[in-house]
């Protein structure tokens, strides 16, 4: 349950309330990127006191971590399909 905590739920939940208090996607997918990827290496350091888990086993999962972060930012603001291009003629 903890990881399911730390890696899925924790960063979603910093990227919604990111996209709450920040109304400007860039800003709130910054912030939430940033928080998502410390709240990581501290849970993993806090939950890990032995040290069998350090820096780089937070390095490594940082990607999905911000992922799941960034995701929930760009569902809330309603920006999960790409831009539709028209074609040169149209």
């Amino acid at each position: 349950m903890q990881p399911f905590l730390a890696l899925f739920l924790v960063p979603v939940l910093f990227g919604v309330v990111a996209a709450l208090v920040w109304r400007d996607t860039r800003h709130a997918s910054l912030a939430a990127g940033f928080a998502a990827a410390l709240v990581v290496y501290f849970f993993l350091e806090f939950r890990d006191p032995d040290g069998t888990w350090n820096w780089l086993a937070a390095f490594l999962v940082a990607p999905l971590v911000i992922a799941f972060a960034l995701t929930a930012v760009f569902v809330c603001h309603g920006r999960v399909h790409g831009r539709k291009h028209r074609p040169n003629g149209a």
